[in-house]
């Protein structure tokens, strides 16, 4: 079976700092796989070359198969990859469903024309719509991003990451700044999609991570420490130690 997302020996170094080291990952499709570690073991780093944003010293990321370690981040979503980030990026202005409407008009190469009347956009409306009802979002397609509570904005943010068709999904920290109510309810809606899409995750709640992962990979120090099933990974001496009492669970 092709990994929906895989790594060859992939290294980042900022001069004499290795932040990535040699790190080997293969994500089957539809996975739902979790990256987790101390702060400083290299998780965001991971991602930013997964997606294209960081270029490696060396190593190789392969989407579905295919070779695209030195391709740009855009050709990388054309291609199925579409990520969140830590701090969201949305667009306050306006209302959820324009938010996401335009999303899907980037997509169809109809971005400079999203202004017209939105009867001259009536598929990419419909499936924004469509994403707003599968992310339970319906109820404030009108309003405005900036009016919501900041667990309804990452749902958002998912909503538009999806907007790109994704074939791989990575969501880097997507309860951060979450109240923890709203982050049980946040990581339900995203467990319920569908497993056409591969999902990896940043996480810091062990919590939501053990009870969401079908799979963990624990980084320390940029390196790649254990990677298996939530179970094995609970009982993992090293993981334990060096990372899993520190984060108060088990």
């Amino acid at each position: 079976m092709t990994a929906a997302l895989a790594t060859q020996g992939l290294v980042k170094r900022f001069g004499g700092f290795v932040a990535t080291n040699e790190v080997s990952l293969a994500i089957a499709p539809g996975a739902r796989h979790a990256l987790i570690g101390p702060n400083g073991a290299g998780k965001t780093t991971l991602v930013n070359l997964l997606t294209g944003f960081l270029e490696p010293s060396a190593g190789r990321v392969f989407l579905q198969g295919e070779d695209v370690t030195r391709l740009p981040q855009h050709r990388r979503v054309r291609r199925g990859l579409a990520r969140t980030f830590q701090i969201n990026r949305l667009f306050a202005e306006l209302t959820v469903l324009e938010s996401v409407t335009l999303a899907v008009c980037e997509r169809l190469g109809l971005g400079t024309r999203f202004w017209r009347p939105v009867g001259a956009h009536a598929p990419a409306v419909d499936e924004a719509a469509a994403l707003l009802a599968r992310l339970h979002l319906l109820d404030v397609a009108h309003a405005r991003t900036r009016e919501l509570a900041y667990g309804r904005q990452r749902l958002i943010e998912i909503a538009l990451a999806l907007a790109a068709g994704p074939r791989v999904l990575l969501l880097d920290e997507p309860a951060a700044g979450v109240p923890r109510g709203e982050s049980r309810e946040l990581f339900e809606t995203i467990a319920a999609l569908p497993r056409e899409v591969t999902i990896v995750l940043i996480e810091h709640d062990m919590d939501l991570v053990f009870r969401f992962a079908d799979r963990i990979s624990v980084l320390v120090g940029g390196a790649l420490l254990a990677e298996g099933a939530p179970a094995a990974i609970a009982a993992d001496p090293r993981v334990k130690e060096v990372y899993l009492g520190q984060a108060g669970h088990g």
